[in-house]
């Protein structure tokens, strides 16, 4: 007994030495006067580690509260997550959602303005971010979520690949250029195809650039009808179809937890399975750049003046439910995370595009930038970007053009049924919601 008294004062001692350490968790127990934020977020991977990181550099620093990072697979299942958080009153104190999402829950009344927070902060400077993303947080003259970071899609290919087969980036400027190129480079063994062309994202996300390329629109001016089955949407799903059904020159990967569709993209790429893909800005650091080159995304031809793509903002907002003291602290850790030193470093550390225009004066940015052409191109890409149409549905309208996507990339159903199928569904649900907002 003796032996094992002087165990436990020994083991207490440890303890006590090495920062009251958690054997069973090995991390730091929180002071009891510490305010816990919960910061829910869908990134996994390298940009999931990357925020980590940012979360446990910010906690250093503070001494009335920390932030508590709780990662989902997605941003769709962040979303569903917060919804039912809404319906009983409790969840997040902050919480990272895509722009058409913030939106959503904005017009629901699940979101806090920060009007009175930036209000209150005179040295935070509105005018510094990007307008293109600030007006994507801002509904009826008020801001509900402001951007941590922005994004947009662009092109990655095998410069090896690409050079073998006696090509270049000229030979992406176009999507029937493009669709040339990926017939060139696909290599068909005796019974399956070893090398696609091309893979576009499974989704609506690439085929509703693309369409925007060609001048399409999901609503009308006035916003009393839903356009998802005219010209430029049945042209450009149905060459989508073409390429991946009929001609085999493309693949998309589809099904699986979270993002696992979209690293399987990546992977086909970086084993030589496919000589490029379309993807997101923030995908730098998953990649090779010693073998893989950067470009924009094509236009049609004819189209040369319509918008190359759609950028979107990654926002940060505050539920209603958040009491006023967490709310405080939330929005320090938002201040924290929008400065022009945070999002810059960002940037780099992912590839995601900074929200503040004044980050370019940061030297260590701007030499980043000049040996990393991959950010390059998306800064200059988002230049040439339009935002989407926001759902004023609540999502009625992306979720037709979602099941339409799936229809069409995966199933191999004509387009014109499937987004004549879309449009019936997204229509009846703009109806119902000017009805509504008539009565």
């Amino acid at each position: 007994m003796k032996y094992f008294i002087i165990g436990l004062v020994i083991c207490f001692g440890i303890l006590l030495s090495t920062g009251c350490k958690r054997p069973d968790l090995n991390v730091d127990v929180i002071n009891p006067e510490q305010l816990e934020i919960e910061f829910w977020y869908g990134l996994t991977g390298v940009q999931g580690e990357a925020m980590e990181a940012f979360i446990a550099e910010y906690n250093t620093t503070q001494k009335t509260h920390i932030i508590k990072g709780v990662s989902f697979d997605s941003y769709d299942v962040t979303a569903k997550a917060l919804e039912a958080a809404l319906a009983r009153g409790k969840g997040p104190g902050v919480v990272l959602l895509e722009d058409y999402q913030m939106y959503s829950f904005a017009k629901k009344g699940g979101l806090r303005s920060l009007d009175s927070f930036i209000d209150q902060r005179p040295n935070f400077d509105l005018k510094d971010i990007y307008p293109k993303f600030l007006a994507q947080v801002t509904i009826d003259d008020k801001i509900f979520g402001l951007p941590i970071y922005g994004t947009t899609q662009i092109l990655y290919y095998r410069k090896d690949l690409f050079k073998q087969a006696g090509l270049s980036e000229a030979d992406l400027m176009t999507w029937e250029s493009l669709a040339d190129a990926a017939k060139r480079l696909t290599v068909t063994g005796q019974d399956e195809i070893l090398v696609y062309g091309w893979e576009p994202m499974q989704g609506r996300e690439n085929l509703i650039d693309a369409t925007i390329n060609r001048g399409g629109r999901i609503l009308s001016e006035d916003g009393t009808k839903v356009l998802i089955n005219e010209e430029p949407w049945i042209y450009t799903w149905e060459q989508f179809r073409k390429w991946i059904h009929d001609e085999q020159i493309m693949k998309v990967h589809y099904g699986g937890e979270g993002w696992q569709y979209w690293y399987a993209t990546i992977d086909d790429v970086l084993q030589g399975r496919a000589a490029g893909y379309t993807g997101s800005a923030g995908d730098a650091r998953e990649l090779d750049f010693n073998i893989i080159g950067a470009q924009m995304q094509p236009y049609w031809e004819g189209f040369e003046s319509q918008p190359v793509g759609v950028h979107n903002a990654h926002t940060i907002c505050i539920p209603t439910f958040t009491k006023d003291e967490i709310a405080m602290a939330a929005f320090e850790w938002i201040e924290y995370f929008t400065s022009k030193e945070m999002t810059g470093k960002w940037s780099m550390e992912t590839g995601y595009l900074p929200i503040r225009m004044s980050v370019i004066e940061n030297s260590d940015f701007r030499s980043y930038m000049e040996k990393n052409e991959h950010l390059k191109v998306a800064m200059d890409q988002m230049k040439k970007t339009t935002s989407i149409t926001y759902d004023p549905t609540g999502g009625s309208i992306y979720e037709a053009l979602r099941i339409a996507a799936e229809k069409v990339e995966i199933l191999n159903i004509p387009t014109q049924i499937a987004l004549d199928e879309a449009q019936d569904v997204a229509q009846q649900a703009l109806d119902e919601y000017l009805i509504r907002g008539a009565q």
